[in-house]
């Protein structure tokens, strides 16, 4: 179970915050001067050098957002010029990508980051240019709520790249994108004219996602613990029926893989934050404002109390809760993890995602007069940033491209790369994780300094 310190605070934080940013600088122009386009986004290192692997482009919109996150919490224009470049260059065809649930990774992180820092005046661009990342965020939305699948009583989802059949977890966070284009008055056409409503898709994939990839204790079946998640949902198309969990890399449908987990958390905690932000007539139509934030809400503090009691005491998880490995390990949740043990790597990555989480539900709990479930959640998030702040997580080292050390990618498939003398993957970077550090650390920079709040919604 995580440690949380109770009189840890975000201002106690901010020297390995400048001093993340500082090792982020130098770790950006690298990956600017040698990363050929040629072979799409970057992925995860090996050896300390970032490489491709392809399944999907599901990264490459980080490459370029952690160069516009480098700006916007330092000022340096050579991270906005990189940043400008590469999302002008190469992120177009992410806006209208119909085969991927990923636009809110890859488009929200470039084009809604540029219109951000637009509206707040630190990039000086005409209204053309914001009303060029504004048309993309509209017709990206648009593009990610096409890709529906329709159940009986009105539910439905946003289907995976597996196929119409799989609704994943991590696809609670591309919502986003929908909630944009709603925002700046968006809608998709269909057939006949009909206009579908964004917000409604929205809050439909959340509620289908609550429903049947998020466990609560209900007893659904033998391993319904309350806040575990199930990485994959898989649906009967004949009749719209769900058929049973599954999961593409985590270790089994009925244990949980943790940056699934990390993704719900997040995902549910930020959309909260943002439902919180709009009048109380815009949703009524879909069952009124307090009863989808006690919902929305209730799915993030169900995942976050999972996530305090199933990770060690320093608030980095272990890649999958049931990972046959850990059996080994003894009272493993009793101590700090280990990144460099014999039996199951750790996942750095899924501890960024889960620490953002924390923060804006325990900022969010505070806000509405929770204030007690509040400073719990945010002390939580807080403990999980005062570890991967540091070392051994911060790579400080000019020989390594990567930021976040000890993220893992695919177990199941092996492509995580396993160091001579080591028995299991250890000190290799994500671009997915060094992005979510980086986005982690500006949510707190911002707060210490009492700035705007940092949101994907904002301005």
């Amino acid at each position: 179970m995580i440690k949380i310190d109770p009189a840890l605070t975000p201002a106690s934080l901010r020297g390995p915050i400048e001093r993340l940013f500082e090792s982020s600088e130098a770790k950006i122009a690298a990956i600017e001067r040698r990363w050929d386009p040629g072979l799409g986004g970057p992925v995860v290192t090996r050896e300390g050098r970032y490489t491709s692997r392809g399944w999907t482009e599901w990264t490459q919109g980080f490459q370029f957002g952690s160069a516009l996150l480098q700006f916007y919490a330092t000022g340096d224009r050579k991270a906005l010029a990189m940043g400008r470049r590469g999302t002008a260059l190469h992120m177009p065809r992410h806006v209208s990508h119909m085969g991927v649930h990923d636009h809110g990774f890859n488009v929200v992180s470039t084009f809604g980051t540029l219109r951000q820092l637009a509206r707040s005046g630190a990039l000086r661009v005409d209204a053309g240019e914001v009303g060029a990342y504004e048309l993309a965020l509209k017709v990206s939305g648009a593009v990610q709520a096409a890709r529906w699948t329709a159940l009986p009583e009105g539910r439905g989802y946003v289907y995976s790249f597996n196929g119409p059949h799989s609704l994943f977890a991590d696809t609670i966070r591309s919502m986003r994108s929908l909630a944009l284009s709603h925002s700046l008055g968006h809608c998709l056409m269909g057939e006949n004219d009909r206009r579908i409503s964004l917000l409604g898709r929205l809050l439909t994939h959340a509620e289908t996602t609550a429903r049947y990839n998020v466990y609560l204790g209900e007893g659904r079946d033998s391993y319904d613990r309350r806040g575990r998640v199930a990485h994959e949902s898989i649906f009967n198309l004949n009749d719209g029926s769900y058929r049973c969990p599954s999961t593409q890399q985590g270790y089994s449908p009925f244990s949980t893989w943790t940056r699934g987990l990390a993704w719900i958390l997040c995902g549910f905690a930020e959309l909260s934050e943002y439902l919180q932000s709009l009048p109380e007539p815009e949703l009524r139509e879909f069952g009124g404002k307090a009863r989808l934030l006690r919902r929305f809400v209730g799915v993030a503090r169900a995942t976050a109390d999972f996530y305090i009691s199933q990770t060690p005491t320093d608030g980095v998880p272990y890649w999958d809760t049931g990972a046959p490995g850990l059996a080994r390990m003894g009272a493993y949740l009793d101590r700090p993890a280990d990144p460099f043990n014999d039996h199951e790597p750790v996942d750095s990555s899924a501890a960024a995602i889960a620490a953002q989480g924390l923060v804006r539900l325990g900022n969010h709990l505070k806000a509405t007069g929770h204030g007690a479930a509040g400073r719990r959640y945010l002390g939580a998030g807080l403990s999980v940033a005062g570890t991967i702040l540091r070392e051994p997580y911060v790579s400080r080292s000019s020989r390594h491209e990567g930021l976040l050390l000890h993220s893992v990618y695919h177990r199941p498939n092996g492509w995580d790369f396993v160091p001579k003398g080591m028995k299991v993957p250890c000190g290799e970077a994500s671009m997915w994780g060094d992005y979510h550090v980086r986005e982690l650390a500006l949510l707190l920079k911002r707060m210490i300094e009492r700035k705007s709040y940092y949101t994907f919604f904002a301005a």
